[in-house]
C-alpha cells in the first residue's frame, strides 16, 4: 500500500484498550520511543509560552499553607485544558501509556493467562497452550490466591495491581499460589514473551463463506488477517464476513492495512488533513489478499475510528456490503507525543475524510460526558430498535451530500449507516438483561456454578446443541443477581431467557475453546450473521 505519512498515527476511540490489557496478566513492551519525529521527546519545558504555568506551580510548591502534590496538580492542569480541545484529546500518566502502547502492540512479556475475578478471588478462564504458565503447570479453573507472597484473593485488588504484582522482565520468575479444587499449590512461572493476536476468531460460516473477528487495529493486525485469510482460503472460502463490532479502533496504518487487502491497486482508501498536517491520501496497492469475493463489514454503534476506516472505504468505493447499525462517529486523528518520564499526550492532530470526501465525526460541542453518552441516546430514542429506512432524515446534515463509486448518495457528521440495517431487539435485549450482563451475572453463573455441575462439552457445537438453561439455573441467576443488588424475577428473566442462554453458551465455549469457540456460540443465533448470508448467497 501507498502511504505518504510520515508517521504512524493513532486514531483509538477512547480508552477501552487500557481496560482490555486488564485481562492480560503480564506487561506488553512497545517500542522505547512511538513518536516518530526524529525519535524525540517533549520535555516539560515547551519554553516562553509555558513560563506563566511553570512559575505558578513553583509559587504553588513553595508557598501554599498545605503539603501539594504537584505532579497531581500539573496533571489537572492539563487535563483541564484539554477538556476545552476534543474529547480524544488526552493525557496519559506512565502506567497508561504503557497500558495503551503495549496493547496496540500486541506482544509483551507475561504467563499468558486470562482471569475473571469472581467472588473476590481470581479465577483462570483460560490459559495459553504452550505458554510460561501452562508449562508450568497451570490450568482453567485454578484460583489465584497469592504472587510472590502477596495475598490477592478477598482483598478486592484492582485489575492494575494484579498487573502490577504479576509482570516483570523476560527469564524472570512469578511465584503463583494456586487453590485447585481444595488443594494449595505454589507454582514457580518463568516470564516469557507474550504474542496476541488482534483477530479474535476466523473459521469457516458454511463452505464457502469464511467469518473473520477483529478486536482492535493493533500494529501487526493487517499481518495477523492476512494470515488467517491464507488459512480459510485454503479450506475453500469464496466469501467472508469482516465483524467489526465493538472494535473501538487503534493504529491508522493497520486500517488503511487491512482496507488494501479489499481493495484494487490506486483506489483512494482515506486521507487525512488539519491546521498544521498537509492532507496525506492513502492509496491501495496490488497486493491485495480478497480483492476479488464477495464481502460483508459488520458494525455496529460501538464501531469505532479504524473501524469507520475500513468500513467507510467498502462503502464509498463499493467493494462489500455494510450490515449492522450506525458507527460511533469518530473522524479524528491523534499523534502520541511522549514526555521524559513516560507520560504522553495524544493530541488530535487532523481529520480523516473517506474516499468521498466525507468526515464521519459527529458532534461534541456539548462536551465530553453528552459525546459519550451520545450512543446510550440512540436507545432512548429508538434509533437502535428502529428499521433504519428513515435515519438519515434526522441524523445527519443533508446540506452537503457525497456520493459513492456509482452515485449513491451519503451523508458525513455521524458515523457509517450500514447499508442494510439490523435493529437491537429490545423485547429479548431488556434493561434486566443488559443489567445482569454488566454486572457479570451470567459469567458467575458460568465460573461458579456451570462448569462445576455440567461435564466437560467436546466440542462448541456439542454445546450450542445440547445445552439448555434449567430453572434451577434462573433461580441461580436470581440469587446472584440479589446478592449485587440487582432486583430482577423469574418473569423478567423469561423475557429474555432465548439471548441469556446463549450468552451462557458462548462463555462456556470460551472457558473451553478458547475466543473463536466464543464467538463460535455467540454468532449461531446471530441476526446479522443470518443477514450477511443471505446477502452472500
Amino acid at each position: 500500500m501507498r502511504a505518504f505519512t510520515r508517521r504512524n498515527i493513532i486514531i483509538s476511540a477512547g480508552y477501552a484498550v487500557v481496560l482490555i490489557a486488564g485481562l492480560f496478566l503480564g506487561p506488553r513492551f512497545s517500542p522505547e520511543n512511538r513518536n516518530s519525529k526524529n525519535g524525540s521527546f517533549l520535555s516539560f519545558g515547551l519554553g516562553n509560552r509555558s513560563e506563566k504555568v511553570e512559575q505558578v506551580m513553583q509559587i504553588i510548591n513553595d508557598n501554599y499553607v498545605d503539603s501539594v502534590k504537584i505532579d497531581t496538580v500539573q496533571n489537572m492542569a492539563i487535563q483541564e485544558i484539554l477538556k476545552h480541545l476534543d474529547p480524544h484529546s488526552a493525557y496519559l500518566g506512565p502506567s497508561e501509556t504503557r497500558l495503551f502502547s503495549e496493547d496496540l502492540e500486541g506482544n509483551f512479556d507475561g504467563i499468558g493467562i486470562e482471569y475473571y475475578v469472581l467472588n473476590d478471588t481470581l479465577l483462570v478462564t483460560s490459559v495459553n497452550i504452550g505458554g510460561p504458565a501452562f508449562k508450568a503447570g497451570l490450568r482453567n479453573g485454578d484460583k489465584i490466591l497469592a504472587i510472590n507472597r502477596h495475598p490477592v484473593s478477598g482483598i478486592r485488588i484492582t485489575a492494575k495491581k494484579i498487573v502490577e504484582q504479576i509482570r516483570g522482565k523476560k527469564g524472570t520468575p512469578v511465584e503463583i499460589l494456586v487453590k485447585r479444587d481444595t488443594v494449595k499449590r505454589y507454582f514457580s512461572v518463568l516470564r516469557e514473551r507474550i504474542v496476541v493476536s488482534s483477530i479474535d476468531a476466523a473459521y469457516m460460516l458454511n463452505d464457502r463463506s469464511g467469518y473473520i473477528k477483529i478486536s482492535k487495529f493493533g500494529a501487526e493486525t493487517d499481518e495477523d488477517f492476512r494470515l488467517q485469510l491464507q488459512k480459510l482460503q485454503k479450506l475453500g472460502m469464496k466469501n467472508l464476513v469482516l465483524d467489526l463490532r465493538d472494535n473501538g479502533g487503534g493504529y491508522l496504518s493497520a486500517a488503511t492495512g487491512l482496507a488494501d487487502e479489499f481493495l484494487k491497486d490506486n483506489e483512494l482508501i482515506v486521507y487525512t488533513e488539519g491546521l498544521h498536517e498537509p492532507r496525506t491520501d492513502y492509496f491501495a496497492s496490488s497486493k491485495g489478499g480478497f480483492e476479488q469475493g464477495k464481502l460483508v463489514v459488520l458494525i455496529d454503534e460501538n464501531s469505532a475510528s479504524a473501524s469507520e476506516i475500513v468500513a467507510g472505504a467498502v462503502q464509498d468505493l463499493e467493494r462489500g456490503t455494510i450490515i449492522g447499525r450506525r458507527s460511533f462517529g469518530k473522524g479524528l486523528v491523534q499523534e502520541q507525543f511522549d514526555f521524559g518520564d513516560g507520560s504522553a499526550l495524544n493530541l488530535t492532530i487532523a481529520r480523516y475524510y473517506t474516499a468521498s470526501g466525507r468526515s464521519i465525526q459527529k458532534s461534541y460541542k456539548k462536551g465530553n460526558d453528552a459525546y459519550y453518552g451520545e450512543v446510550n441516546e440512540r436507545l432512548k430514542t429508538g434509533e437502535l430498535a428502529s428499521d433504519g429506512k428513515n435515519l438519515a432524515d434526522t441524523l445527519f446534515d443533508k446540506k452537503k451530500t457525497f456520493t459513492t463509486k456509482s452515485g449513491k448518495v451519503l451523508y458525513g457528521g455521524g458515523g457509517i449507516m450500514p447499508d442494510i440495517y439490523i435493529p437491537v431487539d429490545t423485547s429479548v435485549y431488556t434493561s434486566a438483561y443488559h443489567t445482569l450482563s454488566g454486572k457479570g451475572v451470567m459469567n458467575d453463573l458460568v465460573f461458579n456454578s456451570l462448569v462445576k455441575s455440567n461435564p466437560k462439552f467436546n466440542s462448541t457445537d456439542e454445546i450450542v446443541k445440547n445445552f439448555k438453561l434449567t430453572e434451577q439455573d434462573v433461580k441461580k441467576i436470581i440469587q446472584i443477581a440479589s446478592a449485587k443488588n440487582i432486583n430482577t424475577t423469574e418473569k423478567q428473566i423469561e423475557l429474555s431467557r432465548k439471548e441469556i442462554e446463549n450468552r451462557v453458551k458462548a462463555l462456556f465455549a470460551r472457558y473451553y475453546f478458547g475466543d473463536e469457540g466464543y464467538y463460535r456460540a455467540l454468532n449461531s443465533g446471530d441476526q446479522a450473521i443470518a443477514r450477511s448470508l443471505e446477502v452472500l448467497k
